[in-house]
């Protein structure tokens, strides 16, 4: 077999995976702190969903328009300017304990978000040899990973041995890192794409739509390991479930790579049905599991699938798109993504608490099956029409 072309381990690529680590270790870092800060300051536990409820609000709202700015050929520019909103929305969160100071904060924050992390997307698709695109996805997907396990254990560190304030500047520096990392990225596309037309529907790419649907099945049924599992541990009485967060990171380091080469040589089903097939199992081994090694288990297999699954609908979902749409593409498939994460979250509370923890993982299997079913519909009809339409944007194969 011929050797896939082009270099992929660039300065720009090291470097954008260096600034998408930091930005994502300060993002994590705030998931598990913000909610206990917000108990601390106001004293209600009904509250302490808030700052996430108002984050993901404000990310929804603006990656569409972050997308069409992207468009424009600004990849950069926008990364910059989102990544400096997030970091003076980390600072404001010390000017004063109260929500009426930090909803508003992390609502700007979302918008920061929205734009630092979708132009990011795009400027990995333009550094990445597109024969490549999957196996790069997966690398470059490595720098969330490793941030998923890092923040949470680091923004708990800092809390319990210095404080709250100590915490957020530190989180502020990460992305204060992460500035100067793409500051040093010279991306050649930079104001050289052909501008679309600036048209409302023109906000959101069509071509990517089944890739993000996909996703948007998986987040809904992400949601609930991510949200309910250390509850669901305390229910089955295992101690160090987070044992099961950091299997699950590692799980993903190690498959990622491997299977985005994989995908790239054979096409994406042969990564895809699989990975979806393995979230599935996770679901059930969750459902049986009563010891920590189980747990584990289904951290290694969860890993498995979710990185064959992630990385392979991102690069699917620029792969047929032009370079003047492919900001749009990445803020519909992180629109979807982020939906699936918001909704999922809320709905499978209901669930829990009319159905209990274990049959609700069970019934997580139904989104996760749909996702299986969006992508089989999708890749038969994308074969049927390959003749008439070659630029399809879900291909059976390659």
């Amino acid at each position: 077999m011929s050797e896939l072309p082009k270099r992929l381990w660039t300065k720009n690529f090291i470097l954008l995976i260096a600034a998408n680590f930091a930005v994502y270790v300060s993002f994590y870092m705030l998931i598990p702190s913000l909610p206990v800060y917000i108990k601390e300051i106001t004293g209600e536990d009904a509250l302490t969903g808030l700052a996430m409820g108002v984050f993901l609000l404000s990310a929804v709202l603006f990656r569409p328009f972050a997308g069409r700015l992207i468009d424009t050929g600004k990849r950069k520019s926008v990364f910059l300017s989102g990544s400096a909103i997030f970091l003076c929305s980390n600072l404001a969160f010390n000017l004063a304990p109260t929500l009426l100071v930090l909803l508003p904060a992390r609502f700007v924050q979302g918008l920061g978000w929205a734009y630092c992390n979708t132009a990011a997307g795009t400027l990995a698709s333009d550094i990445i040899p597109k024969p490549r695109l999957a196996e790069g996805m997966g690398y470059y997907g490595l720098s969330l990973s490793v941030a998923m396990a890092l923040g949470p254990a680091l923004a708990l560190f800092l809390m319990q041995r210095y404080s709250f304030q100590f915490m957020f500047y530190v989180c502020s520096g990460f992305v204060l890192l992460s500035f100067l990392f793409a500051l040093l990225i010279n991306n050649r596309n930079e104001n050289q794409v052909a501008k679309a037309p600036a048209a409302l529907k023109t906000l959101l790419e069509k071509r990517a739509l089944p890739p993000s649907l996909m996703m948007f099945f998986v987040a809904f049924s992400y949601a609930a390991i991510i949200s309910f599992l250390a509850l669901y541990g305390q229910l089955r009485q295992v101690n160090d479930i987070g044992l099961f967060f950091i299997v699950y990171a590692i799980s993903i380091a190690v498959s990622r790579p491997i299977l985005g080469r994989l995908a790239d040589r054979h096409g994406y089903g042969i990564v895809i049905i699989p990975g979806l097939i393995l979230c599935n199992l996770t679901l059930v081994i969750i459902f049986l599991a009563h010891t920590l090694p189980v747990f584990i288990l289904a951290g290694v297999v969860y890993g498995v699938g979710f990185g064959a699954v992630q990385p392979t609908t991102q690069a699917l979902s620029v792969s047929y798109v032009p370079p003047e749409r492919r900001g749009a593409a990445t803020a519909t498939y992180f629109l979807f993504l982020d939906l699936g994460l918001g909704l999922g979250s809320v709905l499978w509370g209901f669930v829990a608490q009319y159905l209990g923890y274990e049959l609700m993982y069970l019934t997580v299997i139904i989104p996760s099956t749909l996702a299986l079913v969006v992508y089989l519909l999708f890749a038969r009809q994308a074969k049927s029409q390959q003749s008439l339409k070659p630029t399809m944007n879900f291909p059976a194969s390659k």
